[in-house]
């Protein structure tokens, strides 16, 4: 078995190249590991040499080296290092289990793990006496007797020599084979040249035999010990050189047998000796042939053995795709089962649902019956819905005569006030408020009941004289306290107008202004959803700046001259709990004046710094300086493209005017306001454009142009649809909504294309001069409008059940 990086491979399944690569490998590390316990010994004043043997058993490689060399004692591990545990009393290696039990019992055994004695076999017998076994030639301790062998690769020669206390003797007896006995004074060599030797391992002999100081390692024997070289190993015993010298009698002492060796330098010792290594070549050379052979047939079968793994792996490979087929065949036969399944379902629910029509047909020629009663019962009812329909128009004129009237009378007597209005300090025409009382309505002006601030002062909800109020506190410190504190007071006290925040009192004692408190915040909160509350619906947000133009309407127009805001935004005006809009932050308004610097210009104009936010300010004022009422329709403007989009002012404009250029106006609504009407928000869209003009000339006039496009607009939301977005609401039927308003229709008609719109909202369509279908976007063959007057009536009674 061959191991590999986290594997084994049998012998056989490799080739002899890699075989021996491995057994090099092998080779080398044992002797790494031998130099280092003999370089040990060596420091300890011992001599030490290597004995080397390869068998295919480990154990019981070291059991018959126990019984050849009559070890008496033997250090053996007992488990890997990685096993041990202090608790470890027993074996756990098989190798040490198995010497354990087969060797000879003259042998004491150690058994160790990590430098821990775990067990100790004691010797049970006395050790064999191995001189029957050892050289019979005496060695002193000074000298000893060597015999190595060494093989070098396909063709080796082996040298046996044997040193001992003789002189120098060659003898030359042929050209392949040779005895040199050689050496000094203090030994001699005998050295035999042999054929090379190979097997089916490969092996290749290493012998060693020396002789050390008497009594040393095995009594008085010499210590026969066997080394590796290049090749495998092969075990020699001491009787090995018995063999090879056979009939060979020690002699009494070294020097007798020196001495016959002078006098008979080619004696008959020599030719037996010659004729016996000639012998053993002859039979190396045929051990060598019959495993050059044996490596042959072990070639061909390692080559059968590939060839057979070769088949197996093609087989598997063809098994495998076979396997997949058949998985492929039953996943088709599964999804056919699967399909017949899904066909036969829908043949089922095909029947359940003719069923279903015939019972429905069955249903329906039974309502047919009753069809004729059910025709007169409507018509009468949209007799009746006929004559309510003429008696709520007769109100209605009648109501607008009343409105006429009162507007009359208001126009009257608010001229009569003004013309009889006193020049004296405008504080008699309200309530005026003690610091006290303010200290007690703000609760000594309380953190938790401030509820905004300004430039000039901060904002504090109360409870004044049993009415919740709106207290406006500017700092007195402030440039602008007094003047702003004076201006509010003489505008808003001579002011009343639905839109317009009502001022109740004042205390000039702490510059406060005391207003209506309006409990839904400003209409920047609502835009931004602040403290999270709920967006405003796109009806509402119509209904906002129809208020706003109404109110600023009002200011340019409420005195001779008129009055400019000159600071609007979101977060000035303000809405009550029904989500009516009031203009409040009087503090920087101006009333206008002839300019008396431009000698043809006849328009009215204030001259003053620039004030306010800047994303509102006109273009004009902050490159002028002149204050006109197109300041006030720039930021108007302003404000009406935040109500379309939702989003900041500053850079809204260059993003409205680009998304009208691309026709992507709608990805720019703000989605939160619920479905914009298209055509009501572009509309509203190129009005908001308008009025942010650069050039104040070019920028319409909010009395004529811009109410004339907000007052329709409000009218045809109704007063139902001002609800918020998130408020419940009736489900109404989808045909009785209008394509264009998304409302309620209350005069339906039906077009050329064959929708059914609000009279009003596809006139406009078509006044503005569109002569295709807003549904379809196809060009209409007329622009004849019927009256649909049956749809007309089912909307009527819908909404008196409603």
């Amino acid at each position: 078995m061959v191991f590999a990086v986290g594997t084994k491979f049998n012998i056989d399944q490799l080739d002899v190249h890699q075989v021996r690569t491995y057994h090099e490998k092998e080779r080398q590390d044992m002797h790494k590991i031998l130099e280092k316990y003999v370089l040990i010994c060596g420091r300890a004043g011992v001599r030490a040499d290597k004995l080397v043997v390869e068998m295919d058993s480990i154990e019981k490689g070291i059991v018959e080296l126990v019984s050849q060399r009559g070890i008496g004692k033997l250090v053996m591990g007992a488990a890997a290092n990685k096993c041990y545990s202090k608790k470890m009393t027993d074996l756990r290696s098989k190798k040490a289990i198995y010497v354990r039990l087969q060797a000879p019992t003259f042998c004491c055994i150690w058994f160790v793990c990590k430098g821990n004695l775990v067990y100790t076999r004691e010797s049970k017998s006395e050790r064999p006496n191995t001189d029957s076994v050892s050289p019979s030639i005496p060695v002193s301790p000074e000298n000893d007797t060597v015999l190595r062998s060494r093989s070098v690769t396909e063709g080796y020669n082996e040298q046996v020599g044997l040193r001992g206390p003789f002189n120098e003797y060659r003898r030359v007896a042929s050209d392949n084979h040779r005895i040199i006995f050689s050496g000094p004074t203090s030994g001699g060599t005998l050295r035999a040249n042999f054929p090379s030797m190979s097997s089916d391992r490969s092996p290749s002999v290493a012998s060693r035999f020396s002789s050390s100081s008497y009594g040393e390692m095995v009594g008085d024997s010499p210590t026969i010990s066997l080394a590796r070289t290049e090749g495998n190993d092969t075990a020699i015993d001491s009787s090995t050189l018995h063999h090879f010298i056979p009939g060979h009698h020690q002699p009494s002492s070294p020097s007798i047998q020196a001495e016959s060796l002078n006098d008979e330098p080619a004696g008959s010792m020599n030719d037996e000796l010659l004729d016996r290594l000639e012998q053993y070549v002859a039979e190396a050379e045929d051990a060598r042939r019959e495993a050059f052979e044996e490596s042959i047939k072990r070639r061909k079968a390692e080559k059968d053995a590939i060839e057979a793994r070769r088949r197996a792996k093609a087989s598997e490979t063809i098994y495998a795709d076979e396997l997949r087929q058949r998985r492929d065949i039953e996943e088709a036969l599964a999804k056919g089962k699967e399909e017949a399944n899904q066909m036969k379902s829908k043949l089922n629910k095909m029947l359940a649902d003719l069923q279903a029509a015939q019972a429905q047909t069955s249903s329906l020629e039974h309502q047919l019956l009753n069809s004729d009663t059910t025709v007169q019962e409507l018509e009468q009812k949209m007799f009746s819905a006929v004559d309510l329909l003429q008696k709520y128009r007769k109100e209605r004129d009648e109501l607008q005569v009343e409105r006429d009237d009162a507007l009359n009378i208001a126009e009257a007597l608010r001229k009569q006030h003004s013309n009889g209005s006193s020049t004296t300090s405008a504080f008699v025409l309200f309530a005026e408020f003690y610091f006290h009382e303010i200290e007690e309505a703000t609760r000594r002006f309380d953190p938790a009941l401030k509820i905004g601030e300004g430039g000039y002062g901060s904002i504090y909800r109360g409870l004044l004289r049993h009415t919740h109020v709106a207290i406006k506190m500017l700092h007195p410190h402030s440039s602008q306290g007094p003047s702003e504190f004076q201006q509010e007071v003489n505008i808003l006290s001579k002011l009343r107008h639905p839109n317009i925040v009502t001022l109740i009192g004042a205390c000039p004692e702490a510059w406060a202004l005391v207003y209506e408190y309006l409990p839904n915040g400003s209409l920047e909160d609502r835009l931004t959803c602040k403290d999270n509350t709920p967006p405003l619906s796109w009806q509402t947000r119509i209904r906002v700046a129809s208020e706003l133009c109404s109110a600023l309407i009002f200011l340019h127009s409420c005195t001779a001259r008129g009055i400019i805001h000159g600071d609007l935004k979101p977060a000035n005006i303000l809405l009550d709990a029904n989500f009516v809009s009031k203009l409040s932050d009087f503090g920087i308004c101006r009333v206008l004046s002839e300019d008396e610097f431009s000698e043809k210009s006849t328009s009215l104009c204030y001259r003053t710094d620039p004030k306010g936010t800047f994303a509102y300010l006109d273009p004009e004022f902050l490159d002028t300086g002149e204050l006109t009422p197109k300041s006030d329709v720039y930021s108007f403007g302003i404000i009406l493209l935040r109500l379309l989009t939702g989003r900041p002012a500053l850079g809204i404009k260059n993003e409205v005017q680009y998304a009208l250029d691309k026709g992507n106006l709608k990805d720019l609504l703000d989605p939160t306001a619920g479905d914009w009407p298209f055509v009501q928000a572009k509309q509203l869209a190129h009005l908001a454009m308008n009025c942010c003009e650069k050039n104040g000339r070019l920028r319409p006039e909010l009395s004529s142009e811009v109410w004339k496009v907000l007052e329709p607009m409000r009218a045809s939301c109704g007063a139902s649809s001002f609800r918020m977005g998130s408020e419940e609401r009736c489900e109404i039927p989808s045909y009785f909504i209008c394509p264009i308003f998304q409302e309620t229709m209350q005069d339906p008609v039906v077009a050329a294309d064959g929708f059914t719109y609000e009279a009003e909202a596809l006139r406009g369509w078509l006044d503005s001069g569109h002569d295709t279908s807003p549904m379809t976007n196809l060009a209409l063959s007329n622009t004849n409008l019927v009256p649909n007057h049956a749809l007309r009536s089912a909307i009527q009674e819908w909404l008196q059940q409603h």
